[in-house]
């Protein structure tokens, strides 16, 4: 790190690794343009630049990066370089004190999970589970709803996955829950806010969230189930055997107030409210130390893990991956890839009425 770095660390309020973590996510914008080192120098220097300016040192871990990539693109463009940076799949920002929110931002795709889309969730929230200003975070969607489930499309063409998964089978479903289960491992609460459709992939992500807030008429559901098994099997867990074993061999959903009578949801508001009840509860929370919150929080999943859940919640990768041998499995595999990934949604979904058939 520069000199000029270095003058400035002893005046840093935060730890030096939640700065340089916001590097290396921000280095993946301008790889051709600038070297990381010059990403990582320019994020502090802005850090050290809002530190000298600013009445109040709070939230500044947040916008130093975005001040960083306003100079980098100013300067690519001064040079005459052409930055090509990745779409802005998830915006982030900082809407009450001691409160960081992310939300999800493909709501052309319904937000499905990509490989980016969920590698910089992940990267979001291990930076604000180290930034001292933050006691609570909430995950959301934009758009019509708060994700339809994981990328099936082609935006996962040479995107690596987020973190490494050993190989062989059941990589996909033990990748996956992996990465939503270390929310379990965070520090800090993490609220899931959903509205729309939370389907597959999108009701895996909501449940590793510690809070649920939903709206009257979210739709919670695994639709996949109708040609496959689920990367994650937290239903007998989170909503109780006969009403799992109703979404497992049906694929229907459950709405936000059936979430809640049945425990997979904390409580439900009309969707206008949302937002304003959401925050009012990241409130509550963020009244009390991270200290003291921070055990509390793995009281609970300790008492989880005591009981099983995410034991069981491993070997269901297991049948996932056996699931994938299925002929049902390959067949619709099959006509995806003959018919296309529309059109072969529709056809799992019409004889059910619902989905992408039901209006």
């Amino acid at each position: 790190m520069s000199q000029h770095v270095d003058r400035h660390q002893s005046e840093l309020l935060v730890p030096e690794a939640v700065l340089r973590r916001a590097a290396e996510h921000l280095a993946g914008r301008y790889v051709g343009v600038f070297s990381p080192e010059t990403v990582e120098r320019t994020v502090f220097e802005s850090y050290a630049a809002l530190r000298e300016t600013a009445t109040v040192h709070t939230h500044l871990t947040a916008l130093a990066p975005r001040l960083a990539a306003e100079r980098l693109t100013a300067r690519a463009h001064t040079d005459g370089s052409v930055v090509k940076t990745a779409p802005e799949v998830l915006f982030v920002d900082d809407p009450a004190p001691f409160v960081r929110r992310l939300t999800l931002n493909r709501p052309e795709k319904r937000n499905a999970l990509s490989h980016q889309l969920r590698a910089e969730i992940m990267a979001a929230l291990q930076q604000a589970d180290q930034d001292p200003d933050v006691r609570v975070m909430i995950v959301r969607g934009a758009g019509s709803c708060f994700s339809a489930g994981y990328e099936l499309g082609g935006a996962n063409e040479g995107v690596d996955m987020p973190h490494f998964t050993a190989e062989g089978e059941g990589q996909w479903p033990r990748h996956v829950t992996e990465t939503w289960m270390s929310i379990w491992d965070l520090a800090k609460p993490v609220i899931a806010q959903v509205h729309g459709y939370c389907l597959a992939g999108g009701s895996e992500l909501a449940t590793g969230c510690d809070l649920v807030y939903v709206a009257h008429d979210a739709k919670m559901g695994y639709p996949a189930v109708r040609f496959g098994v689920p990367d994650m099997h937290f239903h007998a867990w989170m909503l109780g055997m006969r009403a799992a074993m109703e979404m497992m061999v049906t694929g229907d959903s459950i709405s936000g107030d059936e979430a809640v009578r049945l425990g997979w949801a904390n409580r439900a508001f009309d969707e206008a409210d949302l937002d304003d009840e959401v925050l009012a509860v990241a409130g509550r929370v963020a009244n009390i130390p991270t200290d003291i919150v921070s055990l509390n929080k793995r009281a609970v999943h300790r008492g989880m893990d005591t009981m099983g859940m995410r034991t069981a919640i491993r070997q269901g990768t297991e049948l996932c991956a056996m699931g994938t041998k299925a002929a049902t499995f390959t067949e619709f595999i099959d006509k995806m890839r003959d018919e296309g990934l529309t059109q072969a949604l529709a056809e799992r979904d019409a004889p059910f009425g619902d989905y992408r058939t039901g209006g």
